[in-house]
């Protein structure tokens, strides 16, 4: 088990995260249709998410148990960071959305681990997200223009961001509830 969190703790974070983001949608429109307008290009944005992804990169095959392959655990300690360099400096297109995509890969993670083995039917809202994330994340990564084209879709209409930004604040408070009343 490499993260020991229980899924009534992810639970409450991951609700209570989803209700904070879309929150701040459904308050401040236009500076979020802004940010988001913004975003995919992002340098700034995708230093920052950068880093994030290369520490717990690295903190991750530093730490788990990587099966047959523990003999290379020395070779990809030095080659996250190497990495993690060469994409800053040479992948420069959409870095912000890219590396969104690898932390939507890593998040997923914990989400799925947590809700391992658990009896409750109530986990797969958890599971749901999780495999939603890997499945953006791997787009998010192989081709990030979509989510520049995704956002510019979004931001059209101010109807569809208030409605994304509710759906949102839904889905995090039955997250939320579930944690609390059944996990």
């Amino acid at each position: 088990m490499i993260y020991p969190f229980p899924l009534q703790l992810v639970g409450v974070v991951v609700g209570l995260a989803l209700i904070l983001a879309h929150a701040i949608a459904l308050v401040a429109p236009g500076p979020t249709t802004g940010f988001l307008r913004s975003f995919p290009r992002s340098r700034l944005w995708g230093t920052i998410l950068l880093a994030i992804a290369a520490v717990w990169a690295f903190w991750l095959v530093s730490t788990m148990d990587l099966g047959e392959f523990t003999p290379l655990r020395k070779f990809l300690i030095i080659g996250v960071p190497v990495g993690t360099v060469l994409t800053w400096l040479y992948v420069d297109e959409f870095l912000a959305v890219r590396s969104l995509g690898i932390l939507a890969l890593l998040a997923a993670d914990p989400l799925i681990e947590a809700a391992f083995m658990r009896p409750e039917t109530s986990r797969l809202i958890l599971v749901t997200l999780a495999y939603a994330w890997i499945f953006a994340g791997l787009f998010l990564v192989g081709m990030p223009y979509l989510l520049r084209d995704i956002i510019a879709w979004l931001v059209a209409s101010q109807k569809r961001v208030r409605t994304a930004a509710l759906a949102g604040v839904a889905y995090g408070a039955a997250t939320l509830l579930c944690a609390v009343l059944l996990w």
